[in-house]
């Protein structure tokens, strides 16, 4: 790895390379032949870790370059991985990996224990880490809003996320390895030897690498692994045909990690709302807004309204009720439908259907949902991370991200943006006569468009009881 990369760093001295991962076969492939190709390190930080095909593969890329001589460190937020204690517990007993669990629960198993905890500790087991990096050898990094899973990687048959992520090289990764230390180094991470030292043995390990190598054996003939050796994006970027985007203009910017012990509303929290703050008031031109769970709030919303009171264009593509996976959230970001509109910002619901390549599985998937969460301002500068434009992604949830001024890398965001908003894909959401319509240009509707009458019963009820500040 620092053979193919030196030379690219020593050309674009005081530059970073940046590459949009939009797809979500790529971004599975870098992840793995990052690992593959790593000599020293592997830092890797979710707030999801699945026990499906593709977790599951990348466990054991992981295991199999710790048994390498890699040093390999998984920092995962408890609130999900706690459901695969048995398994990180196993992957801690190697002596080159290393597990941590941010902000975890004392019990370590059982529905009705984990149920009672977060009831009593409720303050602070309702904030989470919700960063996503992967670090091989302070090298090559993948930040944004992928964590680990058939739905982020195009593999589940059901629904898919249309998702995207950094790859980055040069000093970048130093920031983002930064970063993930002091997240590995918070007094909130706790090792898998702590929270369970009976479970981090070498019997569960040997286990663990019988029950990893007979499920990889069997992806190996998988409808998604004959689908990734056939398809194009994953060939040329295997062939190295891979540009990059170079700048010196980035921040990489990460909530401090004790945001979840923080007092509620101190404006120390939001390190990541604060950065884009100027970034959105400085737009001259135009805002393009992608964001999966958009809760806008007043003071946003004013922001906005007043953006596009003043000659900018404002655009906005969020999740329609019915691709939404989390309907109490659409049900906190319809409260603010109509004044973005009567204040002249566009709004766009992506469909549930597959639609584009990123929203679709390689084998064709029945439905998508946006997962991504991104920003454009005036074509030259951008935003990509973990960030939903909400409340909890504020206040509550640790978050990360990557602002850069590039304009080739912002024309391709504001391109992705076109192509999910077309009729195929979204649903243009307008006013007519004070009341909300939505429209593909063939089909039109006076509510919610094809959602269920639970999905509305839900929206409707965190809609009345006004729950913004937990979305």
């Amino acid at each position: 790895m620092d053979r193919q990369i030196s030379p690219a760093e020593t050309l674009h001295a005081g530059q970073s390379g940046f590459r949009l991962v939009k797809e979500g076969a790529e971004a599975f492939v870098v992840r793995m032949q990052s690992a593959r190709h790593a000599s020293r390190s592997l830092d890797v930080q979710t707030y999801i870790w699945h026990s499906d095909t593709t977790g599951v593969y990348l466990a054991g890329v992981l295991l199999e370059s710790a048994d390498r001589g890699v040093r390999v460190r998984l920092l995962l937020d408890d609130l999900d991985a706690r459901a695969k204690n048995d398994g990180f517990a196993a992957l801690a007993a190697h002596p080159n990996i290393e597990v941590r669990m941010f902000n975890p629960f004392v019990t370590r198993k059982g529905t009705l224990a984990k149920a009672g905890e977060g009831a009593l500790n409720f303050k602070r087991i309702n904030r989470r880490m919700h960063n996503k990096s992967w670090i091989a050898d302070n090298r090559v990094a993948v930040v944004g809003g992928r964590n680990v899973g058939d739905e982020y990687f195009g593999a589940a048959e059901e629904m898919n996320f249309v998702d995207l992520d950094f790859a980055m090289i040069g000093p970048v990764v130093r920031d983002a390895s930064a970063s993930f230390d002091r997240y590995w180094n918070s007094a909130s991470a706790y090792p898998m030897e702590t929270l369970d030292p009976e479970g981090v043995n070498d019997e569960a390990l040997a286990r663990l690498r019988s029950r990893l190598a007979k499920q990889t054996e069997e992806m190996a003939t998988s409808v998604y692994a004959e689908a990734l050796r056939g398809d194009d994006v994953v060939q040329r970027m295997l062939a190295g045909d891979w540009p990059m985007r170079w700048s010196s203009q980035y921040e990489f910017v990460a909530d401090d990690p004790a945001k979840v012990t923080m007092k509620k509303r101190d404006v120390r929290r939001t390190h990541v709302g604060v950065a884009l703050v100027p970034m959105l008031q400085e737009a001259e031109t135009r805002i393009t807004i992608i964001s999966p769970y958009f809760v806008p709030g007043d003071e946003v919303t004013a922001g906005l309204t007043h953006a596009a009171g003043n000659g900018r264009e404002v655009r906005i593509l969020t999740n329609s009720l019915i691709a939404n996976d989390v309907a109490a959230v659409h049900g906190g970001y319809s409260r603010y439908r109509k004044p973005l509109l009567k204040g002249g910002v566009q709004l766009w619901e992506l469909k549930p259907m597959a639609g584009g390549a990123q929203a679709s599985s390689l084998f064709g998937s029945s439905g998508a949902s946006l997962h991504t969460k991104a920003f454009a301002v005036d074509g030259k500068t951008l935003f990509v991370g973990s960030y939903n434009l909400d409340p909890r992604s504020t206040w509550l949830n640790c978050e990360q991200g990557i602002l850069v001024e590039n304009a080739e890398l912002a024309r391709e965001l504001e391109a992705l943006f076109d192509s999910h908003t077309t009729g195929q894909h979204a649903w243009r959401v307008t006013l007519d006569d004070g009341d909300l319509r939505w429209s593909d240009g063939k089909e039109q509707f006076d509510s919610d468009p094809k959602a269920t009458a639970w999905l509305r019963f839900q929206a409707w009820a965190t809609k009345v009881l006004q729950l913004d500040a937990q979305l």
